[in-house]
């Protein structure tokens, strides 16, 4: 299982040797095992890979995400034929009932609430509103709490005039920590034999990671929380490589201290196993610490 995440963020040859990913740049020449990459991310439009590169890392279970002309995520390598996926796990996610669907549903909204009123609330922010509107979840959300919270959430942490709809810095910053956040949650889910496209709650036809859409959302509020103490007016290069730094970011997960990549692989595993086993219990609890590290960022070409 890797643990590190590599950006290429200049002109780059990437290509496979010898068990090892070569990035060759105009300096130098790196060698990374590939064993140790969790995440590839693609970081420029200057960057050639080979093909060998590419369905090497693929093999062994590592997300490439490559960006666009503005720097935003643009796609992901998906792999198409995991090893441990089976017909009777495609069987029965595709049987899950809605029953099941709307408990984890249940589960996993309330963990997100409680994260943003966690947020909020170190932020100096008074969460008195977001904590009455929180009593009054529903199983399955049928009054869709979530959106109601999530307005004035966005609105404490960034200002009364705030919409996620705006096109400025601090959206552009959380789309693009979501982005990563979402890449690294469908990674797990390919490597645990599910398909990411049959979710338990989104169900975009045009949306292939429907899934991960889902399972992400406890983890939302780490971006929204490191966005909100930065000062920045554009998406920076600085500022990207801090939230892909967020993915070593040390949190609680279920009562134990862990660091975000690892909780992201505990998370999805418990849900998956869950949703296969609804007999067993299910708990997702996320803590966030105070301090934000700066040395997380294992990788960066």
């Amino acid at each position: 299982m890797g643990w590190r995440t590599v950006v290429i963020s200049q002109h780059a040859k990437v290509s496979y040797s010898g068990r090892k990913i070569v990035v060759q740049t105009s300096d130098a020449t790196h060698q990374v095992p590939i064993d140790d990459i969790q995440i590839l991310l693609v970081a420029t439009t200057q960057a050639v890979l080979t093909a060998t590169a590419i369905t090497e890392l693929s093999s062994s279970g590592a997300k490439i995400i490559f960006t666009g002309r503005d720097g935003n995520p643009a796609c992901e390598v998906v792999d198409d034929y995991p090893g441990n996926r089976s017909l009777a796990s495609i069987q029965q996610q595709v049987d899950w009932s809605t029953e099941l669907k709307e408990t984890l549903w249940t589960t996993v909204v309330k963990a997100k609430i409680a994260m943003q009123i966690q947020s909020a609330e170190l932020l100096g922010k008074n969460i008195t509103n977001l904590k009455s509107e929180a009593q009054q979840i529903e199983f399955a959300d049928q009054s869709n709490r979530e959106a109601v919270i999530a307005r004035k959430y966005f609105q404490k942490m960034f200002g009364q005039d705030f919409t996620r709809t705006d096109a400025n810095a601090i959206n552009a910053a959380l789309n693009y920590g979501y982005s990563l956040l979402l890449s690294a949650v469908n990674r797990e889910i390919v490597c645990t034999g599910y398909l990411t496209q049959f979710g338990i709650h989104h169900h975009n036809a045009m949306n292939d990671f429907n899934l991960g859409s889902d399972l992400m959302e406890p983890f939302r509020p780490v971006i929204d929380y490191w966005v909100a103490h930065q000062k920045f007016n554009e998406l920076t290069a600085d500022v990207k490589f801090g939230l892909v730094e967020l993915l070593n970011l040390e949190l609680e997960y279920n009562g134990h201290v862990t660091i975000l990549r690892n909780a992201l692989t505990k998370h999805v595993q418990n849900c998956l196993n869950f949703m296969s086993n609804p007999k067993q219990s299910l708990e997702v609890k996320v803590v966030m610490c105070h301090e934000v590290p700066h040395n997380a960022l294992i990788s960066h070409v």
